[in-house]
């Protein structure tokens, strides 16, 4: 039997390689879009997104741990497809705002999953707190580069 915290490392890694969906034409098209002028750290994005996927996949096994409900591990997929989708659904049909809409999606989702978490782990709550810091940031800079490339 493989142990959880194995199999939800690969569950996150597998949903994760859906990133490299994108073609060089995604990603000149993305790298042309102007950028807000208070966006001087776009070189840690990676760092962060490593972190709040660690901790997501950390706060699943709390989670798994105390509770094999296979409905909160189908929450944490769910939140990780929407992360994910992200960034090739955006370049694939070029459009900041379907971007800015996905973002605000798995805001909102990952609210609610964070609200079922903290009934079970305070601690796989807090591990949750990284994406939800950081997921409005995410999706206000998609949402001021859509204002900045106005009909791209």
């Amino acid at each position: 039997m493989i142990p959880a915290w194995l199999g939800i490392a690969l569950v996150g890694v597998a949903i994760a390689s859906a990133s490299s969906l994108l073609s060089s034409r995604d990603i000149k098209w993305f790298k042309r879009q102007r950028r807000p002028d208070w966006l001087t750290f776009e070189f840690a994005i990676p760092v962060v997104w490593t972190v709040v996927f660690i901790c997501g996949g950390w706060s699943a096994y709390i989670v798994w741990q105390q509770t094999q409900s296979w409905w909160l591990m189908a929450g944490y997929v769910w939140l990780e497809l929407l992360i994910v989708s992200y960034t090739p659904v955006m370049c694939k049909m070029q459009s900041l705002r379907v971007g800015t809409a996905i973002g605000a999606a798995g805001f909102g989702f990952g609210l609610l999953l964070a609200w079922l978490v903290a009934q079970v782990d305070m601690v796989a709550f807090l591990l949750l707190l990284p994406y939800l810091l950081w997921s409005p940031v995410g999706t206000l800079i998609t949402w001021q580069m859509a204002q900045l490339n106005p009909g791209r």
